[in-house]
């Protein structure tokens, strides 16, 4: 067999893509996006400029997989463009931020499985009540932690997903897209018209800057993943031809899906009603507002099917990848410790579910824990970006071998780079709305960048 035929065509590669980026945030995020914009004009924007972000960032990531593959996370990357110490801090903050991004997703899980018990859409001024009670955000993370403390239970057993289940998992979660989308066919299109249509504030230039950053934040968020096209970048056949029309086709298919999804939110439930601070569980309230209450109650479940899906994918992936930075002396060696019965990485695994439980204790609500890991991402984004500029200098005979170049250097990373910049001050500006989710990532970013020069010090010692 030919080493051309084990690599991925380009089908293959726009599928990746597409499975890389979809995932839970288009089912909560939408209403993040909506109380910040002003109207559906923005709203619709954000969206837009998210996906040409996200296709400048999948571009810009392909390239630097293709210089310098890399196994198990890219933070090698990091070690190769910059000081060790930074690389070791923003890769601590990206395995935070990952486990930031599970503790929002296990709070969603907990909004969407006590719909089952109490549907939302039932009664609206219940919803209002309830959608600020104390005790029902108790409830969301109760769940949440439960759910993280069954799936650590599961992989320290040594009990790993299959690949049918994986299988089961993106049906369903293909399902809930088709399903979100076929309002669309029965609601009065002349309703939908007077909602996409209602008149705007109308707000000053600078506040219409400041609201469409802010609504980035979430569509930074349900965007996320495409970053993973570093992994692959080496992989795909007639790389230099493939990857452009790969990522182009799959962030097309992504952004059509979106804009879709988001426009039969609008038609269905309004935009009224999504700017509204207590809407929260938007694809459950659309399905009954179609279908009936049972119909809410039946989506809650496979939504929360998905939560747990990600949960458990994201404790067995992290771990592996302390353990790979553990082999690279980045992290102390006990991270390398196996159970010799179930071969677990139970260090590893328990350090990250542990700060998973930590952040949902600290945040205890979704848009906190947005700001937060969306802000460690930005570090995350900007400076693995621009290793491509060093990446470029020091692999210069690759040129002309085969890999994937981008066109428009320098343009796509420049514009990624500024996009990410612009969101971290969007985040940092509204302060007092996140709880200074910007400032406790910047002595995260401090943490671990003192951290590193105290182990330093320890391992010369020895």
């Amino acid at each position: 067999m030919t080493a051309k035929t084990n690599k991925l065509n380009l089908f293959d590669f726009t599928m990746i893509v597409v499975s890389l980026v979809i995932g839970m945030g288009i089912f909560r995020t939408p209403a993040n996006v909506a109380k910040a914009s002003p109207d559906t004009f923005l709203f619709f924007a954000a969206w837009v400029a998210g996906g040409v972000v996200a296709l400048c960032g999948a571009l810009t990531y392909a390239e630097i997989g293709s210089r310098l593959p890399v196994t198990g996370g890219y933070y090698k990357v990091f070690s190769y463009a910059y000081h060790p110490s930074i690389a070791f801090a923003i890769n601590c903050v990206i395995l935070v931020s990952n486990a930031a991004s599970l503790a929002a997703v296990a709070l969603v899980g907990g909004e969407y499985i006590t719909g089952i018990f109490i549907p939302l859409s039932k009664d609206t001024e219940w919803m209002k009540v309830a959608a600020n009670a104390s005790y029902i955000q108790t409830i969301h993370i109760v769940i949440a932690i439960a759910a993280i403390i069954i799936f650590y239970g599961v992989n320290l057993a040594g009990l790993k997903m299959s690949a049918k289940t994986q299988n089961v998992l993106t049906v369903i979660k293909i399902v809930l897209i088709l399903l979100l989308i076929t309002p669309l066919f029965f609601t009065d299109h002349q309703s939908a018209s007077q909602i996409v249509n209602q008149p705007a504030l109308s707000p000053t230039f600078m506040e219409y800057i400041k609201a469409f950053g802010i609504g980035l934040v979430a569509v930074s968020f349900t965007y996320g993943g495409y970053q993973q096209t570093i992994n692959f970048g080496a992989e795909v056949e007639s790389a230099p031809k493939n990857v452009p029309r790969g990522i182009f086709f799959g962030i097309t298919i992504i952004v059509t899906l979106y804009l879709t999804i988001n426009y039969a939110y609008i038609k269905v439930i309004g935009f009224d009603t999504l700017h509204q601070p207590e809407t929260k569980n938007i694809a459950a309230i659309m399905a009954s507002k179609i279908f009936g209450v049972n119909a809410e109650r039946v989506l809650s479940g496979f939504l929360f099917l998905s939560v747990l899906a990600y949960v458990n994918v994201l404790l067995m992936s992290n771990p592996r990848v302390m353990y790979a930075m553990s082999e690279d002396d980045i992290l102390p060696p006990v991270f390398k410790r196996r159970n010799p019965k179930t071969d677990v990485l139970t260090v590893s695994l328990s350090v990250f579910a542990a700060i998973c439980i930590i952040i949902i204790f600290w945040a205890k609500e979704f848009d906190k824990i947005l700001s937060f890991t969306i802000f460690l991402d930005c570090s995350g984004m900007v400076l693995s970006a621009a290793t491509i500029f060093i990446l470029r200098k020091k692999t210069k005979h690759l040129d002309g071998s085969g890999i994937y170049q981008m066109k428009m250097f320098p343009v796509l990373p420049v514009v990624f780079i500024a996009a990410y910049i612009f969101v971290a001050i969007s985040i940092t500006l509204d302060y007092k709305k996140n709880d200074y989710a910007a400032l406790t990532g910047i002595a995260v970013m401090a943490v671990f960048t003192g951290l590193y020069f105290v182990l330093a010090q320890l391992k010369k010692s020895r």
